[in-house]
């Protein structure tokens, strides 16, 4: 391998991005996020070909990307992209080194997840819906808090998973295509219920998706984020809602009320234990607060 620059180096990432998609499985989130941290490292090597790129050109590189404003978080995720992707060349290109390997990035605040109180949760969700496009949202919002659903799994949910869904479970597929079943409680399937006995009239035809847009095709996970914001307007919470955090807030309160990590973990689809141990924090955190309200030392005067 020799002079891997310019158009061939371009070339050779898209093969990269084509074998995380199709061997590795890689979730669309995950190739999107992979592909601007690659774009980002072959703009910054410039002309320099991939393979004359040393350790003190990486640290270059993600000194210049921090100066540009990029979190300790968002350069982490770009060194690990960088380093599977020189990884990958020395298996399938010949690459002799990994120029990334002994590169850490700069640490920064590791901040908790953002997660709703129960109150909010149920401010949110007993929001009157309207017409049938409030009823499908009503459904999509039930089902991400009920089952902790990711973004991605509740747009990819077809019309055949109804029948789970009656039954009091959804099994969906989750990041590198692994598949769990998940509970799913009664408001979510009541709400489902709801959605279901009007989605035939704005499907299409050959649409096989689970939630539908007013033009009958799949709702864009985009959308679902808009409808989502809105939503959470509507219902007058005064703070900015996403789906990951119905997924948090989920877990925190399924932790709270249970405090069973593993099962929170099963239900997550987490690999690591490590992972699913940030909502540990979010529950002292409540608690924390309980405390100070409660205990008589640690009452403000």
């Amino acid at each position: 391998m020799s002079g891997l620059a310019g158009e061939a180096a371009q070339a050779t990432a898209a093969a990269w991005l084509d074998a995380l998609a199709h061997q590795r499985r890689a979730s669309p989130l995950t190739l999107e996020n992979y592909r601007r941290d690659v774009a980002a490292l072959l703009e910054l090597a410039g002309t320099a070909a991939l393979d004359a790129l040393e350790r003190q050109d990486i640290r270059r590189f993600i000194a210049q990307l921090h100066a540009r404003g990029l979190s300790g978080r968002s350069l982490a995720r770009a060194l690990s992209a960088w380093r599977s992707f020189f990884n990958w060349l020395a298996r399938h290109r010949g690459l002799e080194r990994n120029p990334c390997l002994t590169v850490r990035a700069p640490k920064g605040k590791k901040a908790l997840p953002a997660a709703l109180s129960p109150d909010q949760a149920h401010a949110l969700l007993e929001t009157k819906a309207g017409d049938a496009l409030e009823l499908r949202d009503r459904a999509m919002f039930e089902l991400c808090y009920s089952s902790g659903l990711r973004l991605a799994e509740l747009a990819s949910l077809d019309i055949g998973a109804a029948s789970d869904l009656a039954a009091g479970e959804v099994t969906v597929i989750g990041k590198r295509a692994k598949t769990r079943t998940v509970p799913v409680g009664a408001k979510a399937r009541a709400a489902l219920a709801e959605w279901l006995a009007r989605r035939d009239g704005i499907a299409a035809a050959d649409c096989p998706a689970l939630f539908v847009s007013q033009r009958g095709a799949r709702l864009s996970m985009r959308m679902i984020q808009i409808r989502l914001q809105r939503w959470a307007k509507k219902a007058g919470l005064g703070v900015s809602v996403h789906p990951h955090m119905l997924r948090h807030s989920f877990a925190s309160h399924v932790l709270q009320s249970s405090g069973d990590l593993r099962a929170v973990q099963e239900m997550l689809g987490h690999s690591s234990i490590g992972t699913t141990q940030i909502y540990t924090h979010l529950d002292f955190q409540h608690l924390a607060k309980i405390y100070d309200a409660a205990h008589p030392r640690a009452k403000k005067k």
